[in-house]
């Protein structure tokens, strides 16, 4: 069976837990999306709040001062719609 990652506006998307990281570690910058609430809706979860941060992937760097931007949203979505204007700005050539 082949698998296709999981992808949006041209970004991966992977996710390990409640973290989902949008983008390549290959390029300079990713952003994490990191659920912290989530609330049941039949046999489904909805998630509430959710950090969103814009983090350089170089491994020298350390996890404190690779944050660049840091926000929370409201649901899933709210986030994932911030993360890709952030990817996108960041990636841009200059």
């Amino acid at each position: 069976m082949n698998q296709f990652p999981l992808t949006y506006k041209g970004h991966a998307l992977m996710r390990k837990d409640n973290i989902i990281y949008y983008g390549s570690m290959s390029d300079k910058y990713i952003v994490m999306i990191q659920i912290l609430s989530s609330s049941p809706l039949e046999d489904v979860k909805l998630s509430g709040k959710v950090l969103v941060q814009l983090q350089f992937t170089d491994p020298e760097i350390s996890a404190k001062d690779r944050v660049i931007k840091s926000a929370e949203r409201v649901g899933l979505w709210n986030a994932v719609d911030l993360a890709s204007v952030w990817l996108e700005r960041a990636l841009a050539p200059k």
